[in-house]
């Protein structure tokens, strides 16, 4: 499928900061210390950027290992990523490069190698669905100059077009296409919801596992696992922390906690965090987007890459992503729930959700199919340590709020995250740039 139109290749940076090599240290910090809060992709890189320059870096990590929202499930045999599990465009992507350091391995994702079904098992012409996603693009480059930042997308698109509001191969596109990467469309700003630059070429799929990433960036690392960060006070001329009943302290401290943990409030902030960056945490959207990998013993479905199915139901497992085409000894497929469906999906049972995805699949191959062997799902909104997925234009939020979340305080306190960058908000690739930005942050300071 495709993610969010790619804009402009020639506004994107015009070279990609990379982590420092053995000829770049050309000063070392050794009697600084950084604490920071979080192992995932931008806290990870952050530390190993700091700690080529020679600082003293300790992570604390609330987990009981490193990747934060990259998470990868091995438990069938295979990597079920359950965070990341493409990168998005990998014409000078940072992630690219990093991934192939860190030894994943990934495969292309072709958008053209699919079937679309509606109710009843119906198979959509392939003129048809293309006639809709053009026209879909259409209005989605247009739509922004008659929406207001009072109104959300899901208001304005009702407005300006009643008729595809209510058919099903549009809110599948309106679902997958813009839900999927950005959040609730009842929430969603009519004016930002196409914010955001993107990288060019090809999408590709990690085959061994995203956290293969986080696992090559974690090395030599100082990390403490299973330490879950209670309290930063940043009053006085060193930082203390507040983690598993001890306080630790250092010179600065680089927040990277997902948006989520912080409209939570789950880490006391002393002093409190400045009125600006109160407001972007509440005003910046959290999107929920929930993911379900199921195993069978056979292949009873189509040889292609994927599948949509258009339910009344919008963001209801209506996208299937085959696992055989990546993995061909392997009998599985993946789907989705996003927003208000994917929270509820969190208190049905693993046997509810089996039952509610396979009404779909029996509608389109029929009831004779066999029930999977396997289910393995996330529940990103009640998981404590990221409470959503990832960030996104809600209605209230302007573009400034991103970078009054990547704001420091008194140079001492930092924050990065996918969250903090304006131009790469909800991305894996945005996070890891985070990490840099806010290291050369901290290196600028000596």
């Amino acid at each position: 499928m495709k993610r969010r139109q790619f804009i402009q290749e020639a506004s994107l940076l015009l070279s990609v900061p990379t982590l420092l090599t053995s000829c770049q240290k050309e000063a070392m910090f050794s009697d600084k210390s950084v604490i920071i809060i979080g192992a995932g992709i931008s806290g990870l890189t952050a530390a190993k950027t700091l700690n080529e320059r020679g600082f003293q870096v300790t992570l604390l990590e609330a987990q009981e290992k490193v990747g934060g929202r990259l998470r990868s499930n091995r438990s069938l045999g295979i990597a079920f990523d359950e965070g990341a599990s493409w990168i998005h465009g990998v014409k000078k992507n940072p992630i690219s490069d990093l991934a192939q350091k860190a030894g994943m391995s990934t495969v292309e994702t072709v958008d053209e190698s699919r079937k679309s079904y509606d109710i009843g098992g119906v198979l959509r012409s392939t003129t048809v669905y293309d006639d809709t996603e053009d026209k879909f693009y259409e209005i989605l480059d247009t739509l922004m100059k008659k929406g207001n930042a009072a109104q959300s997308f899901e208001t304005v698109f009702k407005q300006l077009y009643p008729t595809y509001a209510n058919d099903r191969l549009w809110k599948f596109f309106l679902s997958t296409y813009i839900t999927f990467d950005t959040g609730d469309l009842n929430k969603l700003s009519s004016l930002l919801y196409n914010e955001g630059e993107e990288f060019g070429g090809v999408e590709k799929i990690a085959t061994n596992g995203y956290d293969t990433i986080t696992k090559h960036l974690a090395r030599g690392l100082n990390i403490q696992l299973n330490h879950r960060v209670s309290k930063v006070d940043h009053s006085g001329t060193k930082v203390q922390v507040s983690h598993n009943g001890t306080i630790s302290t250092a010179d600065y401290v680089i927040v990277t906690v997902p948006l989520g943990v912080l409209k939570k409030n789950s880490i006391q902030f002393i002093p409190a965090l400045p009125a600006t960056k109160q407001t972007a945490i509440q005003q910046v959207g959290m999107n929920c987007v929930n993911k379900f990998l199921l195993t069978w013993d056979r292949a009873f479905w189509d040889d292609v890459q994927f599948i949509s199915y258009t339910p009344e139901t919008p963001d209801k497992f209506n996208y299937f992503v085959n696992v055989k085409k990546i993995h061909p000894t392997v009998n599985a497929l993946m789907t989705f729930a996003y927003a208000e469906y994917g929270r509820s999906t969190e208190s049905m049972s693993d046997s509810q959700v089996t039952n509610e995805i396979m009404a779909h699949i029996k509608d389109i191959y029929g009831n004779n199919i066999p029930n999977p062997l396997n289910l393995l799902r996330t529940k990103w909104d009640s998981n404590e340590n990221s409470f959503g997925a990832y960030s996104y234009t809600a209605v209230g939020t302007e573009m400034r709020h991103f970078d009054d979340l990547a704001e420091e305080v008194n140079d001492r306190l930092f924050f990065a995250g996918e969250h903090t960058e304006i131009d790469y908000f909800s991305t894996a690739h945005g996070a890891y740039l985070s990490g840099i930005r806010e290291a050369e942050k901290i290196i600028a300071l000596q």
